[in-house]
């Protein structure tokens, strides 16, 4: 019989963003913290996801950067590119920074275990393959989402996900990418902007599902103008292989020769293998671990937040579930996390920045709205010669004139709806944008000089 060796106040099953947000601040308050990790700490985002994606976003805008230098003057401006290098350095990177999240948790006096962790009971975590038991006070099951490949095809086993996509051996010259949505664009952008050729294949009837309608057209033309070629209402329903390469047969009776094909469809929670039903902790219909707006699971002393409970899968609300629940298990402040009003970017080339309501959500929810929109040849493009257009776009309560959303396209957009999220979380007025003062010359300063509607949406009177 197994004895239970070691207790602790708190364990956390994964070390990815909101696992070791809460591990720490829950450290910070006195808490005695285990946390185990299976793979690498710093989980999806640091490891195989944001941070690393992002930095390959970088390289690939080099190549449009170096075509633009051209109308400002510069010449000899065709260099080569080296994946291998360029890969070598992300991983070199990642490293840093998963030695920087374990010195960061052992100052905190976190304890990490290198092994994989299940439920055995509601107070006990069993470690494997070793098979110690740790009782625990509270547990936390903060072990994010997985990368599906979807329903099985002829030739899944060739298809790779973003996963593999940050550590191919070397750049693909074809590439075909399904999916729709974050990381599907960002790495058709990545891929396409280092070189390869890029074609993106989707079920719907528009890439982005969920984003306001202008944002979508807008960016998948700008996909098309640089070069990807935007396939919707399809799917690979085939993968053929020939030496190397591949042949992709599509649902739409169409063929595409690629040299790597990507699936990122979508990233079911990590709940298999966790013992969840041994102990009862349930599912709820998104396929997430249900939790309530305490982040509390079915069962009392055991809690789910990030990307694990299906809610808002972006890593700053997994960190702020992290630290919610820190704040109210240890710390003796209740707290909910507000979801209202989240921004969040598209990574893509261009970048897309939005948060609130688009606008056709908010004539459902609100009727009355008034829509203020602007798309622009950018300053930068006048020299370049670029073929590109900013999209700027507000959706405004006609009634209150609150500012219920704002949807940018263009270079920088990430960095501005940061910024412009506060002032949509803390109910600003058209009045508000109109009377603040624009900076010039920037594509930002169409957000407060826009001064009549481009659209007015208004309910039927009653009969």
């Amino acid at each position: 019989m197994t004895t239970t060796e070691r207790r602790v106040d708190l364990f956390v099953i994964g070390a990815g963003s909101g696992g070791v947000r809460a591990a720490r601040i829950a450290a910070g308050y006195g808490a005695r913290v285990m946390v185990a990790e299976e793979y690498r700490v710093g989980g999806t985002c640091v490891i195989r996801g944001c941070v690393p994606k992002k930095l390959l976003v970088y390289a690939a805008r080099f190549r449009e950067a170096f075509e633009d230098a051209v109308g400002f003057g510069w010449s000899d401006t065709a260099p080569t590119f080296d994946w291998a290098s360029l890969i070598a350095s992300k991983d070199r990177e990642i490293a840093r920074l998963e030695a920087a999240y374990k010195s960061t948790l052992g100052k905190a006096g976190v304890e990490i275990v290198a092994s994989r962790a299940v439920l055995h009971d509601d107070k006990t975590v069993r470690l494997e393959p070793s098979g110690e038991l740790i009782r625990a006070e509270h547990i936390l099951i903060a072990t994010g989402a997985t990368p599906s490949l979807g329903p099985s095809i002829p030739g899944i086993e060739h298809v790779i996900s973003s996963n593999e996509a940050l550590a191919l051996d070397h750049l693909p010259a074809r590439v075909l990418v399904q999916g729709g949505s974050y990381i599907a664009v960002e790495f058709a952008s990545i891929f396409s902007g280092l070189g390869s050729q890029v074609s993106l294949v989707y079920r719907g009837e528009n890439i982005l599902r969920g984003f306001d309608d202008d944002v979508r057209q807008q960016l998948r033309m700008e996909l098309e103008k640089r070069g990807i070629k935007v396939i919707t209402g399809a799917t690979v329903t085939a993968v053929e292989p020939h030496g190397k390469h591949y042949t992709a047969h599509l649902s739409c009776d169409m063929q595409v020769g690629a040299d790597a094909v990507m699936f990122a469809i979508g990233r079911p929670p990590n709940v298999r293998g966790l013992g969840l039903e041994t102990v009862g902790v349930k599912i709820a219909p998104n396929g997430g671990i249900a939790v309530d707006d305490f982040s509390r699971t079915s069962v009392p002393g055991i809690y789910a937040v990030g990307d694990v409970t299906n809610r808002i899968n972006l890593t700053p609300v997994a960190i702020r579930e992290g630290h919610a629940f820190a704040d109210t298990v240890f710390g003796g402040k209740p707290t909910k996390v507000d979801y209202r009003c989240v921004p969040t970017a598209v990574f893509s080339e261009p970048e897309v920045g939005t948060v609130g309501l688009g606008e056709a959500q908010a004539i459902e929810e609100v009727g009355d709205v008034d829509v203020y929109k602007t798309s622009f040849r950018p300053m930068k493009a006048t020299l370049s010669g670029r073929d590109t257009t900013v999209l700027l776009k507000l959706v405004v309560d006609a009634a209150s004139q609150r500012v219920l959303g704002c949807h940018i396209v263009g270079e920088g957009a990430g960095e501005m709806i940061q910024l412009v999220g506060i002032a949509v979380r803390m109910g600003a007025t058209k009045a508000d944008f109109d009377a603040t003062m624009a900076v010039h010359p920037t594509a930002a300063e169409e957000l407060v000089t826009m001064r009549q509607p481009t659209l007015r949406h208004r309910r039927k009177a009653a009969e």
